[in-house]
């Protein structure tokens, strides 16, 4: 309905959904440790990029102890005053001018005690807990400059123009187990294969569509009147926001917010192949066995999806009312504070309304992920990775979470215990950053974008990741030489 993507595109005067999710994706992909993606080191943190990259980790084990990372993407807003090493007292925004299909996406996550664990060098299993969300907010062309004050403004600069629009957001819980194992390997390479299985409990969900939106202009004598003419939006949220309420404990709130929720399941299926060196490999030399000269990987990460029951005011509207004018828009929807006042309004310049009930489901961001990584001299290596996302639009009955990454070409520096890297990122929306990150004993550190370190208006593109991984002591397994190759002792022969 146009007056909804009008709502949602005001600024602070222009009070709306759309602000709020804007903000929120801001405040919020390995998915997406970018730096230590085909690293041999990666161990637990490896099994969100690709199950069988678990076996190439020359440790028996390691436990990612916790980790966060955050991503975010928008051409429909600025920050300012804001940057990692630097803020002032007060944030300040401002929202892109000029006709543009404007967009934000985002994607965070939180893993707690992920453990890896080496059974032998021919298998590995890894499993723990982590929270994930993603969520994306795209439209048609709209314009919009600063000056605007009201409706009639806002359809006059946008005149000719179809609303379109979109918006999907999934937050879950999930346990995974992984379990890999090599597949064949002889003196030309290895062949390992993985599989992890996630099953998901979804905590929040929410999306909205908006399709045909239109007005038509009315000239009377001076004065330009704009009336709606046609469109039609559906949008629907989980259900377990309706249990929130001010008067109860933040306890009571949290445990009835996280009680009413679906389960959900997904799958990962990943191989990697090492081409090994054909250098002579002479006994008694350091063990090379997890030694390369290229490493190739291909995943399929995240298929499945998570359910969500629709929370009371979800609604599907249309046939707006050609009587409603832009003076009406204004009056009706300028005052509204709550989900339940929006509907009451907006049930007023529709004629037909429909409550949703049962079930949606949000499809986790299934993709196809190929790695390619190679070991140059004294510690160097490259890593080149492409991610292919599978799902559609959103603006069908299917609704598709995505990652923002499409290719990232990472330069690093890496030993057992430190390592520096140089991930070069082009989102999916055309966006290039540089960006770094330090590995230093048990910690990594790293940003997607130097820009929001360095910069006090980059922050809204980027995001950050930290991690604490605890490895053994000494690293490695041990390479026992087999008693029949054994040099006698004293010179001596048996």
């Amino acid at each position: 309905m146009t007056a909804i993507e009008l709502q949602t595109l005001k600024t602070m005067k222009f009070r709306g959904v759309f602000f709020a999710l804007l903000i929120c994706t801001f405040g919020a992909t390995a998915q997406d440790y970018q730096a230590i993606n085909g690293s041999p080191y990666a161990g637990s943190m490896g099994v969100a990029n690709n199950p069988a990259t678990i076996l190439s980790t020359p440790y028996p084990w390691d436990i990612t102890v916790f980790s966060v990372q955050v991503k975010n993407t928008t051409n429909a807003i600025t920050f300012t005053n804001l940057s990692y090493l630097t803020h002032g007292d007060t944030l300040g925004y401002s929202w892109t001018n000029g006709p543009l299909k404007r967009y934000a996406s985002f994607n965070y996550n939180v893993h707690l005690l992920n453990v890896r664990l080496a059974l032998d060098r021919k298998q590995a299993i890894s499993f723990g807990a982590n929270l994930r969300g993603y969520g994306s907010v795209r439209t048609g062309v709209v314009n919009y400059n600063d000056t605007l004050q009201d409706m009639n403004q806002f359809f006059s600069i946008n005149e000719g123009n179809s609303y379109q629009a979109s918006v999907v957001s999934s937050s879950w819980l999930e346990l995974y187990g992984t379990y890999s194992r090599t597949m064949w390997d002889d003196e030309y390479g290895r062949l390992n294969a993985g599989v992890t299985l996630h099953a998901m409990r979804g905590i929040s969900g929410a999306y909205a569509q908006l399709t045909n939106g239109a007005v038509r202009r009315n000239a009377l004598d001076s004065t330009t009147i704009y009336s709606l003419a046609g469109g039609k939006a559906i949008y629907g949220y989980s259900a377990n926001y309706d249990l929130w309420h001010n008067n109860n404990s933040t306890t009571k709130n949290l445990n009835d917010f996280l009680t009413h929720t679906q389960g959900g399941a997904a799958i990962d299926l990943g191989v990697e192949y090492l081409v090994k060196s054909q250098n002579v490999h002479v006994f008694g030399d350091e063990d090379d066995y997890y030694d390369y000269e290229w490493k190739l990987g291909a995943a399929l990460m995240d298929i499945g999806a998570n359910m969500y029951d629709y929370g009371i005011e979800s609604r599907a509207v249309s046939n707006p009312k050609t009587t409603t004018s832009d003076i009406d828009l204004n009056e009706k929807f300028n005052y509204v504070k709550s989900f339940a006042a929006f509907n009451d309004s907006l049930a007023t310049v529709v004629n037909t309304m429909t409550k949703l009930r049962g079930h949606f489901r949000i499809w986790n961001p299934a993709r196809l992920v190929l790695n390619v990584d190679r070991p140059l001299p004294n510690h160097f290596a490259l890593n080149t990775e492409l991610t292919l996302n599978l799902g559609g639009n959103n603006m069908g009955q299917r609704l598709f979470t995505k990652e923002i990454t499409l290719l990232a070409v990472t330069p690093r520096w890496e030993t057992r215990r430190l390592g520096g890297y140089l991930p070069i990122t082009v989102t999916t929306d055309g966006k290039v950053w540089i960006g770094g990150a330090f590995k230093a004993g048990p910690l990594l550190l790293g940003f997607h974008n130097w820009g929001d370190v360095f910069s006090k208006s980059k922050s809204q593109n980027g995001g950050f990741y930290l991690a604490l991984v605890i490895r053994p002591g000494k690293g490695g397994f041990s390479f026992k030489e087999p008693k029949e190759y054994t040099c006698p002792k004293n010179g001596t022969v048996k």
